[in-house]
């Protein structure tokens, strides 16, 4: 069902004020300036602290695009004349909500704003999982009919940035669910020595899982990823579903929070490509996946079919394709409009 168009409307105002307030929550209350860098032939934005008693710091804002230098313009505006964005957001986030958006549950959502203020996302963190699944409707306008009740929190990020981070800017994951107070403890592995990728509440069904990409087929051991200060379980695929991402909302009574959440396109393809992965034991897990293929890719095959292919031909260029296939065949009905797009793709 497709949200109303005032409210998608109302939708993007509300994304790109959430921008200037993650921007004013990072940095507000730090004294300093925005500037460039060029690392690996990149040019991008930091933010460079005054001289202190801690010395000159710089943080992380993103790569030189039009976006982002939009973003600091308005930014530096609203920091003249004073406005208050927080209340104007809080006020945004509750029409979405009673104008036809999706809502996490206020536990859920509160986990994911302490990590987005922890620096997560800032930090290359990709929110995945049926939580990305929710926010993807919101962005595209549509309200999916697949049951989305989940308190199962995935972060997926690279082992490594793709550009060079300051030293001493970490986002600590562990560090940021303590200090919520809600009795996050670490869940221990399979494997007692080695370093746990997810923490737990005990006695309560939320659950942060943290994942990477992984290197070669499993078995798959945690890998630590420093700016993390935490572990990560490596899992198939990853690599293709994080290599594009973009910004989107976490909604909840009058909270939205901004995060990265995967290209739709390549979220479906990847769910598509998980479900013929899974183990007979998972086969709940195989009907939801298949579920979110169908609306996720069969809403852009009506409305955005080039999504679709421009990921798919990156998919085909990893050689994934056949496998993406076979799942479709064994999973969807003979008229998905989904299986019917991949049986048509070169072979």
């Amino acid at each position: 069902m497709l949200i109303p168009i005032e409210t998608q409307t109302l939708f993007s105002e509300t994304l790109e004020r959430a921008r200037l307030a993650d921007l004013d929550r990072t940095f507000g209350h730090l004294v300093g300036n925005f500037g460039q860098k060029t690392v690996s032939g990149g040019v991008f934005w930091y933010f460079r602290t005054s001289e202190g008693r801690q010395g000159r710091k710089e943080f992380f804002v993103g790569p030189d695009t039009d976006a982002i230098r939009t973003l600091i313009a308005q930014y530096q505006i609203q920091k003249e004349e004073g406005t208050s964005t927080r209340k104007q957001l809080q006020r945004m986030a509750t029409m979405l909500t009673h104008g036809g958006c999706m809502a996490t549950d206020h536990v859920s959502a509160r986990v994911v704003e302490a990590l987005a203020t922890g620096g997560i996302f800032r930090m290359g963190g990709v929110l995945v999982g049926t939580h990305a699944y929710v926010a993807l409707g919101n962005l595209m306008g549509v309200r999916w009919k697949s049951a989305i009740r989940t308190q199962d929190l995935d972060v997926a990020a690279f082992r490594t940035m793709a550009v060079a981070v300051p030293q001493q800017e970490t986002a600590d994951i562990g560090g940021t669910l303590e200090a919520l107070n809600m009795g996050f403890l670490p869940t221990p592995g399979l494997n007692p020595r080695s370093p746990h990728t997810s923490y737990h509440i005990r006695g309560k069904e939320l659950k942060v899982d943290l994942l990477t990409t992984a290197s070669r087929r499993g078995p798959f051991a945690p890998v630590f990823i420093p700016r993390f200060k935490a572990a990560a379980l490596p899992m198939p695929y990853m690599d293709f579903l994080l290599e594009d991402n973009t910004e989107a909302l976490i909604l909840a009574g009058d909270a939205a929070t901004l995060v990265k959440v995967p290209d739709p396109a390549r979220y479906g393809l990847h769910k598509l490509l998980v479900a013929s992965e899974r183990p007979i034991i998972e086969q709940t897990k195989v009907i939801k996946d298949i579920a979110q293929v169908s609306e996720v890719l069969g809403f852009l095959l009506e409305m955005r079919p080039i999504d679709v292919e421009i990921a798919f031909a990156r998919l085909t260029e990893k050689g994934l394709h056949k496998r993406a296939l076979g799942s479709a065949q064994r999973h969807l009905p003979k008229d998905s409009s989904v299986l019917q797009f991949l049986l048509e793709q070169p072979a």
